[in-house]
């Protein structure tokens, strides 16, 4: 299972990605699992709709085996009942292998470091970069560029 941070990083590269494509008055259905980190996500959301008053976020939260039904057979007839899902491991590499998942593609201003410490949920970006420094031994900037090249940031 996804951790947290993870998952949080995930919807915020989504959120930021569908922000950018929508000007005009969207409305976007979500289908998630009903687990504490999807309903913290929807908690979340109110937030991005603030600051994104022309998008509207409609979550359809459902248990994970009848949301795995239902996002499948939606994703196969391509029926387009949801805009986004949130999938699991095990149907990362099936989807993957159908050629059904999509790339985020993020502009260069949402991998600063600001941002990311509010994506994973520090609001204080003096407190992210103590947190970080005391788990990684580095800075973020300074762990970044010894280890860009790595983890194939430019």
């Amino acid at each position: 299972m996804l951790s947290k941070r993870k998952t949080l990083t995930i919807f915020a590269a989504a959120f930021a990605a569908l922000s950018a494509s929508a000007y005009a008055a969207t409305e976007l259905t979500i289908a998630t699992v009903n687990n504490g980190h999807m309903i913290e996500m929807q908690k979340l959301s109110k937030a991005f709709e603030k600051q994104n008053p022309d998008i509207k976020l409609n979550w359809v939260t459902l248990e994970e085996g009848v949301l795995r039904q239902r996002v499948t057979t939606d994703i196969a007839t391509k029926g387009g009942q949801f805009d986004v899902m949130t999938i699991g491991m095990y149907e990362t590499p099936i989807w993957g292998e159908k050629g059904w998942l999509k790339e985020i593609q993020t502009d260069a201003a949402y991998d600063a470091v600001a941002g990311i410490s509010q994506t994973v949920g520090f609001h204080n970006l003096a407190n992210f970069s103590r947190q970080f420094r005391r788990i990684k031994g580095l800075s973020p900037l300074a762990y970044r560029k010894k280890h860009a090249p790595q983890i194939g940031i430019n």
